[in-house]
């Protein structure tokens, strides 16, 4: 099994930051492909941005300039660094990964999802 979780959601005033963690565990061999995605009150999910191993990223142009996705191999970990927030950023976020993970004696790969984060931009 893999578990991403997430951690660094809340409220912060227009204008302001906030830094989104996300760990994967369990029995994983690589991942290739880690992003963050967000969905706000009845709007569909989009995403924000992913990074792959080797470090190319890419992000939604609504947020270009303004967020930065990086991660740590080592520790299967990715992050969103959320500058310059405005109200229309609030949403849930969340983290996802193609992760190619260890079943026995072979690996299989597969996509995983976080449980989400509440972002809140409001003065």
């Amino acid at each position: 099994q893999v578990q991403l979780v997430e951690s660094g959601g809340g409220l912060v005033q227009p204008g302001g930051s906030l830094r989104l963690s996300c760990a994967a565990s369990g029995r994983i061999f690589s991942i290739y492909v880690m992003g963050w995605y967000r969905q706000a009150p009845g709007k569909e999910r989009e995403l924000v941005g992913d990074i792959t191993s080797g470090g190319s990223t890419n992000y939604a142009d609504s947020v270009k300039g303004r967020f930065t996705i990086s991660r740590d191999n080592a520790k299967n970990t990715v992050y969103l660094q959320m500058n310059s927030l405005k109200p229309e950023d609030t949403a849930v976020y969340y983290c996802a990964a193609n992760v190619k993970y260890y079943t026995g004696s072979v690996t299989r790969t597969n996509d995983y999802w976080g449980q989400g984060t509440q972002v809140t931009v409001s003065s």
